[in-house]
């Protein structure tokens, strides 16, 4: 019969064994989300459908890349890739919602060129669209760096665009609403302005299907969505680690209530890009840096 001693000492060691397998699959999460989960590149390609895009549309490619805090988890030669992957898929238009810098994180020149020359090298057949997020406010070389590399500052504005036709659709954008002292609503209101009066025209070339590009998603029942048929997002990098059966953990402010994949408001369509770049933490969970493909049809 095993004496009391033996038994302690068997409990004792079951539990010394228990801990370091414990902290061995600790360990091992968090190496796989530093250096695994930061890596590698996932293209999430969506077919959005919308009776109102103008036939000249059909089958419009947009790619959309969103937080890439560069300097990170994305240096040179990770964003040489993207773009390469980028431009594989010959898009029409490009759009980045925001957060090229990152707050914790000083550029040197020669980063500021190499940003420059890879933005520059991506290819669209129609254009490339900017705004900031809140990494990018009061950072006077992001405005350089888009412009430099060939990207329309969309901030608080829109653009017509046309192709092989006569009617065009609008894509208009919002600067970052977690930074600044205007109000998503106030800076809203010129371009919904613009959409009002058009509901009265009776010119025949008018935008009907309009794309928004915003940071944070959280501030998209401040802007009347309704207006827009596409919301473009990013900032909530889908949760950036996300946990089984728990889901994702780190919500930043402005996409505590939208920081999924997709949502289906009324009749607008909002897609959040899980982003490309890491902030706060260098760990990425089941959530790969990625970008999204849409591919736009009417029917």
């Amino acid at each position: 019969m095993m004496d009391i001693a033996e038994e302690k000492k068997g409990i004792k060691k079951k539990l010394i064994i228990a801990f370091i397998i414990f902290i061995s699959l600790i360990s091992s999460i968090l190496l796989y989300s530093r250096f695994i989960g930061t890596s590698g590149l996932v293209i999430k390609e969506y077919k959005v459908k919308n009776t109102k895009l103008p036939t000249s549309f059909y089958g419009l490619k947009i790619i959309h890349i969103s937080d890439i805090h560069y300097g990170r988890t994305i240096k040179k030669k990770e964003f040489i890739k993207i773009v390469d992957e980028i431009n594989l898929r010959n898009p029409d238009i490009v759009v980045f919602t925001g957060d090229l810098f990152d707050n914790n994180k000083s550029l040197t020149k020669e980063d500021i060129k190499d940003i420059t020359e890879a933005l520059k090298k991506i290819n669209a057949t129609i254009g490339k669209f900017a705004i900031t997020g809140e990494h990018d406010f009061k950072r006077d070389e992001w405005s350089t760096i888009i412009k430099d590399s060939g990207f329309t500052n969309l901030n608080d504005t829109y653009e017509l665009i046309y192709k092989d036709g006569y009617e065009p659709i609008m894509i208009a954008g919002l600067s970052t609403n977690l930074k600044g002292t205007k109000n998503a609503k106030d800076k809203i209101t010129p371009i919904n302005d613009y959409i009002n009066s058009i509901k009265k025209s009776e010119e025949t070339n008018i935008p009907n299907y309009k794309i928004l590009l915003l940071h944070e998603p959280d501030y998209i029942n401040d802007i009347t969505y309704k207006n827009y048929d596409l919301i473009l997002a990013g900032h909530s990098h889908n949760g950036q680690i996300i946990i089984p059966f728990i889901g994702p953990t780190l919500k930043p402010k402005g996409a505590l209530k939208y920081y999924r994949e997709y949502y289906s408001l009324d009749n607008t369509d909002l897609y959040i890009s899980s982003g490309l770049g890491t902030t706060n933490l260098d760990f990425r969970l089941l959530n790969h840096p990625s970008f999204n493909f849409y591919r736009i049809v009417n029917k």
